[in-house]
């Protein structure tokens, strides 16, 4: 099941640190850049789906204990991974002018687009 990879180990720590470093350093370089931004957004979720697909589910456990121990794992450590995609609603609002969204908060506007 672990093929020898202890997740509490030093070296494992280390590889994952590089990992989120990495990742950290890639969106930085596009900051601004919105359309580069959703390629690293993709291959993120792309990487989960093909680590949970292939790696993960051949590594699930075959005896009760070990089953015993994912789920105590999995609960203990803030469950289950998922990859959430932005709402609709929050990426449209990046498109209402400024001038609009505030007078709609201030109950100017009742649901009439500006001119």
């Amino acid at each position: 099941m672990n093929q020898g990879i202890k997740v509490d180990s030093e070296s494992f720590n280390h590889r994952l640190q590089e990992i989120v470093t990495a990742v950290y350093n890639a969106a930085d370089d596009c900051q601004g850049d919105a359309i580069a931004l959703l390629a690293l957004l993709r291959q993120l979720e792309y990487l989960h789906k093909e680590i949970r697909d292939c790696a993960f589910q051949n590594s699930l456990p075959n005896n009760r204990q070990a089953l015993y121990a994912l789920l105590k794992d999995i609960e203990s450590e803030g469950g289950w991974p998922y990859i959430e995609r932005m709402k609709l609603q929050k990426f449209l609002i990046n498109l209402i002018p400024d001038d609009y969204s505030k007078n709609t908060d201030n109950g100017l506007v009742n649901d009439q687009p500006p001119n």
